[in-house]
């Protein structure tokens, strides 16, 4: 199989995309300060829901030459940190349908980081969601997106319940009627045991000498078991967080990251998020195995800490593994911005650990 060579032109900026990214983050910074009025706390303008926060290893094993890549060229065992979490940026009930988030926080990287801010910094950040695209995959789209959910947080928990009802079951309907919208179908989403899910990169990234999408999927029995099952969120609004909680209290669990590298740029594109990379065209590979023990997921130090001094943002990483493709130039600046206001306004410190021991038990 022949893979696409990573160069700079593969990315190409869109039209009016400096004006349009502009609006987004001014949006996305609107919204937050009006969740910070409603909370006065500070919480992420997306993920802001965490459900649990745990420690482990990555197991990185020796890899052929077009997996050999950047963080993965050779074999090693690193410390991670791993936030599970709800992608809306406001806390809401865990019955109303949402995709869920891995952000894994790899400790121990050595080189230069591309965020100028905690370049030096050895750490490397992946962040994962429970969707294989995203359903506005463009800056135009994405904007589109932006003012759609702000619609949605102003919207009363029964409606988004509604609506997320009306997605799922409705959407053939809503397309006869000429309303259709790619959102829908995330907004559709089942409620699922959150640790059973496959989480993805959606958006491309550089992977060394290549382009790749990241994938996270449940590797162990016990984390396999929950794939594809319901999750009872009646009267239950941190159903999530519970089921996280006790499943790290009795067994630990495993999972697979896996690379699925570009072979063809026109059937795969790096500009459009939304477009699914077909396993067909290139399957997704197994890079490295995720061990996490039994523990205390969410402790009442480890959640101030992930939620409030802890950051991730797909930009905090090696070169090798650039994010590429207008949503992530986009992201660049709305986690900055995000980050910067949370920060301030709970007058926590920025950390960026150096050892796994500084995450609280």
């Amino acid at each position: 199989m022949t893979y696409v060579k990573y160069t700079p032109d593969v990315e190409v900026i869109q039209p009016h995309e400096a004006e349009q990214v502009e609006k987004i983050v001014d949006m996305m910074h609107a919204q937050h300060v009006k969740t910070f009025d409603k909370l006065r706390h500070a919480v992420r303008d997306a993920h802001a829901k965490q459900h649990g926060t745990v420690v482990g290893t990555l197991i990185i094993p020796s890899l052929p030459e077009h997996l050999a890549q950047g963080l993965f060229a050779k074999p090693c065992e690193y410390p991670v940190v791993i936030r599970f979490s709800s992608a809306p940026g406001t806390l809401k009930d865990d019955s109303v349908p949402s995709p869920h988030g891995m952000a894994i926080k790899v400790i121990g990287v050595e080189g230069q980081k591309l965020l100028l801010e905690h370049a030096d910094a050895v750490t490397q950040d992946f962040l994962l969601v429970s969707m294989p695209v995203i359903p506005f995959g463009t800056v135009e789209k994405y904007l589109e997106m932006q003012k759609f959910i702000a619609l949605q947080e102003n919207a009363s928990e029964q409606a988004e319940k509604a609506f997320g009802l009306l997605a799922k079951g409705g959407k053939k309907a809503l397309d006869l009627l000429g309303i259709s919208n790619p959102v829908l179908d995330g907004l559709g989403i089942e409620n699922e045991y959150l640790l059973g899910q496959t989480f993805h990169s959606m958006a491309a990234l550089r992977f060394g000498d290549y382009i790749a999408k990241l994938s996270a999927a449940p590797l162990s029995p016990e984390v396999k078991a929950l794939t594809g099952k319901a999750i009872d969120t009646k009267h239950k609004p941190s159903a999530q967080r519970d089921a996280v909680v006790d499943f790290f209290h009795k067994q630990g669990a495993e999972y697979e990251l896996r690379a699925q590298l570009c072979t063809d740029l026109a059937k795969m594109p790096i500009e459009d998020g939304s477009i699914l990379w077909e396993e067909t065209l290139s399957p997704h590979q197994p890079i490295g195995k995720i061990i996490i023990p039994a523990q205390e997921a969410y402790s009442p130090a480890r959640r101030v800490f992930s939620d409030d001094k802890l950051s991730f943002n797909p930009w905090h990483c090696l070169p090798e593994h650039q994010p590429l493709g207008s949503i992530m130039r986009v992201r660049k600046q709305a986690y900055a911005s995000s980050t910067d206001f949370r920060h301030a306004m709970n007058a926590q410190p920025k950390i960026e650990p150096t050892s796994i021991d500084e995450i609280p038990d």
